[in-house]
């Protein structure tokens, strides 16, 4: 068996991943695993990551988690071109300093406000608190800011000159609070001339098709009661 790679396009770091493999040219077999659905918790999928997150990779008897290490994994297996993962010191630093910071930063962020604005009150129809939301919106806003100053910078894209792993895992975050109608870019015309950049390089075709299902989670019918009881942890966690 070849390569197989466990992704749900709803999550971010999935479309990284896709996106990845895909600009590159790599096989694989896309596994699809429905996380509202709780396909994370089945039983084949938990002997191939334990630790019920996807993006999961399977090689042949070789398995990884965690988004950072497949696309690093992927990178290097596949010899990438050189400036998705630079092998220059610094340049690769400045990739891995995102890459590091983005974890406790943008993503939650970036994930707070699509559940608050959206899957809260469309999916599982339950109120956010007016206060919750506001917090939660100046601190993506704060993220953002902290995204132009410390790593964009007046740079082509957020390590340097091309474009790098760093660029998808952002731009695959900043599309979460857009699907739920954000405006994000509209404000910041240097973030925005950045996503135009990010997507060209990407191709826009792929670019549109890796983040398809996330644009249409806004008309995804209410969650059932069952669905909504497995959902509670998580959910709890966005608030």
């Amino acid at each position: 068996m070849g390569l197989e790679l466990y992704l749900d396009l709803l999550s971010q770091p999935c479309r990284a991943v896709y996106i990845f493999a895909k600009k590159n040219s790599i096989p694989f077999e896309l596994r699809t695993v429905d996380l509202l659905k709780g396909q994370n918790h089945s039983d084949d999928f938990v002997q191939v990551n334990p630790l019920r997150k996807v993006p999961a990779l399977k090689d042949g008897d070789f398995t990884l988690a965690e988004s950072v290490a497949i696309l690093l994994y992927l990178a290097r297996k596949y010899e990438a071109p050189d400036h998705w993962y630079p092998q220059d010191l610094q340049a690769r630093a400045r990739v891995d300093e995102y890459l590091s910071w983005q974890h406790t930063a943008l993503r939650m962020s970036c994930t707070r406000t699509m559940w608050q604005k959206m899957m809260f009150p469309i999916f599982l129809g339950q109120r956010v608190p007016p206060e919750t939301l506001a917090n939660t919106l100046a601190e993506l806003d704060r993220c953002l800011q902290l995204l132009e100053d410390k790593f964009l910078k007046d740079q082509d894209f957020l390590a340097g000159p091309h474009i790098s792993v760093a660029d998808l895992v952002a731009i695959t975050e900043l599309m979460h609070p857009v699907s739920a109608g954000c405006d994000i870019f509209k404000s910041r015309p240097k973030l925005a001339a950045w996503r135009q950049r990010v997507e060209a390089a990407v191709g826009e075709d792929l670019f549109r098709e890796a983040h398809a299902i996330l644009m249409k989670a806004k008309d995804l019918p209410p969650a059932d009661t069952a669905m909504k009881e497995r959902l509670k942890p998580l959910a709890q966690l966005f608030l």
